[in-house]
């Protein structure tokens, strides 16, 4: 079955320097029926403007993801990290027996775009720890986050994996999936077909009982989706 998670009805928070998109219930937006989707608890789809940013704060026992889309973070936190993480980075921090962070657009002129996703860990405690990487824009699936850290992945402490997808206009791939796994699928730019079913940018699908997804790209502009394989 495929539940498809359409962008204009997630909830919405305008702070003036913060435009932000909540797939799942965040902040003062509740909805009992999308309080998160198995271990995923959140995907925040942030626009900051230039030079604002979010003051530090903290989390504990979390594994939160970042993943820019447009312009640069200005990264700053308790562990010791002070870094610029631009368009293409991928960020796995995880708040263990507790971590604080900044994060501000570094950009005093242009816009910030990106997702923040947290993950509920299979753990409690723990030393907080950070990773970063930019895996590239190869076609087709490429892993991101896996439980073990395999093939220079980011390891997340929970059983979930998390790939990229980019698809070229024209082209598609069939994946194979456990169908008692909780497959998730994100929209990032361009549009999907989702066994024929399309997603435009910030629209979301849950899968349940299924054993293969075709991803097709039928528009004539690439597609970067983000596909959550959950327990």
């Amino acid at each position: 079955m495929i539940d498809i998670r359409l962008a204009a009805d997630r909830g919405h928070a305008n702070f003036g320097w913060l435009d932000s998109k909540h797939t799942f219930s965040f902040g003062s937006y509740h909805d009992p029926k999308y309080m998160g989707y198995s271990a995923l608890r959140v995907i925040n789809d942030d626009e900051i403007e230039p030079g604002a940013g979010f003051g530090t704060h903290g989390h504990k026992d979390m594994e939160i993801i970042s993943f820019v889309t447009q312009g640069v973070i200005a990264h700053k936190d308790s562990m010791g990290n002070v870094i610029n993480m631009p368009t293409g980075e991928f960020q796995l921090m995880s708040a263990g027996t507790g971590v604080t962070h900044s994060e501000y657009n570094a950009s005093q002129s242009e816009p910030l775009h990106l997702l923040q996703i947290w993950i509920v860990p299979n753990s409690k405690g723990g030393t907080p720890s950070y990773q970063q990487k930019n895996f590239g824009e190869h076609q087709g699936l490429t892993q991101i986050v896996t439980p073990t850290g395999e093939n220079g992945t980011l390891a997340i402490k929970q059983d979930a994996r998390l790939n990229q997808v980019r698809l070229a206009p024209g082209t598609s791939i069939r994946v194979d999936i456990d169908k008692q796994r909780h497959i998730y699928l994100h929209l990032v730019d361009g549009t999907l077909d989702v066994n024929q079913q399309r997603l435009h940018p910030g629209d979301g699908a849950q899968v349940t009982q299924l054993d293969t997804l075709l991803l097709a790209n039928n528009s004539k502009v690439p597609s970067v989706a983000l596909m959550f394989d959950l327990p």
